[in-house]
């Protein structure tokens, strides 16, 4: 409603339509974000798409909820038109939203300089990657930043990221680095042997070093690393799977044990200690098409799966050949390309879709029934449209991201609660919500 001083005030009793992922707009309407409901909502740009990204973890302390947030991200590129690189970013000085910052430091004197200081940074350091990156995954091996990474060209290489780090955290660095050690840097390691190209890849949180990677012609291999400082990759793939393996995640309390989902709709749980002939120990049909990627919980027994069929589903590894799942979620309407359990809390995930979507989720919340009563017995027009719309939205949803186009991947920041990291064809986003 707009005033007699031309501003416009918002009317208390009046009621916002709720809009729902998928919904046609109005021309003359523009989906924008609610900065009341973020804590912290950044973007950033590579250039070329960087369709797969890790963030490494730093030395700022973990638990950490001061502002302004650094967090430092590798990734690699996806381009057809340019050469392709492996980037190291430092994104540094990201503080609160607008709103945030209004409601806790109402009491700032001088906004101009606020604003100046309150601006995003973001530094960079590349080097040279052939052909496009699949998918790139860090390690920290022994005092080393490890990065593993899938090309398009059938091989996969291991990076050492010790002087892009150095780079973007000094500024003298930077310039020796761009001098000279951008135009050395080589993979410390290269593996050629796969006989497909492939996106699943995987570090072990518990055998430091090792590694394994799949491909599109259902290959598992394992690397070991040597003291040599060389990789031994078993030639001997894990091979029961019988289509592309999308994805692999290894056990985070065992070290010997890994899981893997592919393209022919099945789960399989593996032991390394076994040949890898007679490895599958559990396997099991999960969803009605490709299985695109999960998550394994790091406190308990469960995986969560994205397939292609838009499901997502928890299972229970304690039942899982012979149990349904312990939940399954139909919210997202195309594919899975991403999920992640949160690092500390062992309800929560996160999962990203080719609808354009990020969704949080929360299996420990239950229906409530006492906002279901008093939204029925709410005679409101507007209202019950909304409750029309809603009643079909899983209780356990907590939250909807958009604004990206073509969401590949998304992680938990593992030092900073609750901060998600996502990258899409259309840039990165760095936002925490009021959710989680």
């Amino acid at each position: 409603m707009e005033g007699e001083d031309g501003d416009t005030h918002i009317d208390e009793n009046e009621v916002s339509d709720v809009y729902l992922p998928g919904e046609s707009i109005n021309e003359d309407e523009q989906l924008v974000h609610d900065e009341t409901s973020y804590v912290v909502y950044h973007e950033a740009q590579t250039g070329s798409p960087c369709l797969s990204f890790d963030i490494i973890q730093d030395e700022l302390g973990d638990n950490r909820n001061g502002f302004p947030i650094t967090s430092y991200v590798v990734c690699g590129t996806q381009s057809t038109q340019r050469p392709n690189h492996v980037i190291v970013m430092k994104m540094s000085n990201m503080h609160r939203t607008k709103e945030r910052q209004d409601e806790e430091d109402s009491d700032s004197s001088d906004d101009e300089d606020e604003d100046l200081d309150s601006k995003p940074e973001l530094e960079t350091a590349m080097v040279l990657h052939h052909g496009g990156v699949n998918r790139i995954r860090n390690t920290k091996f022994g005092a080393t930043n490890l990065a593993a990474t899938w090309s398009e060209r059938n091989s996969v290489h291991i990076w050492d990221l010790s002087k892009q780090l150095a780079a973007v955290d000094n500024a003298g660095m930077m310039q020796q680095f761009l001098r000279v050690d951008q135009k050395k840097s080589v993979p410390l390691y290269s593996f050629g042997g796969h006989l497909a190209e492939g996106f699943a890849m995987d570090w072990s949180p518990t055998a430091a070093g090792t590694l394994l990677t799949g491909d599109c012609r259902h290959h598992i291999h394992l690397w070991t690393p040597q003291e040599s400082g060389t990789w031994h990759v078993d030639q001997r793939p894990f091979s029961a799977h019988t289509d592309s393996v999308e994805d692999v995640q290894w056990s985070p309390n065992e070290r010997s044990v890994f899981a893997s989902c592919s393209v022919d709709k099945t789960i399989r749980i593996w032991d390394t200690r076994a040949s890898p002939s007679s490895a599958c120990m559990l396997t099991r049909t999960a969803h009605e098409k490709d299985i695109n990627v999960i998550s394994w919980n790091k406190k308990e027994p469960f995986i969560v799966s994205g397939g292609d069929d838009a499901m997502l589903k928890v299972w229970d590894l304690r039942q899982f050949q012979k149990g349904d799942p312990v939940a399954t979620f139909k919210h997202h309407t195309a594919a899975i390309t991403s999920v992640e359990w949160h690092p500390n809390e062992s309800s929560i995930f996160a999962a990203a879709g080719a609808d354009n979507q990020v969704t949080q989720w929360d299996l420990a919340v239950e229906p409530d029934n006492q906002v279901a009563m008093e939204c029925e017995n709410n005679d409101s027009e507007q209202n019950n449209n909304n409750n029309e719309k809603l009643k079909d939205i899983p209780p356990q949803l907590l939250f909807i991201h958009q604004g990206q186009t073509e969401i590949k991947e998304i992680h938990w920041h593992p030092q900073i609660p609750g901060l998600i990291i996502s990258t899409a064809l259309s840039g990165f986003n760095v936002f925490k919500t009021i959710s989680v």
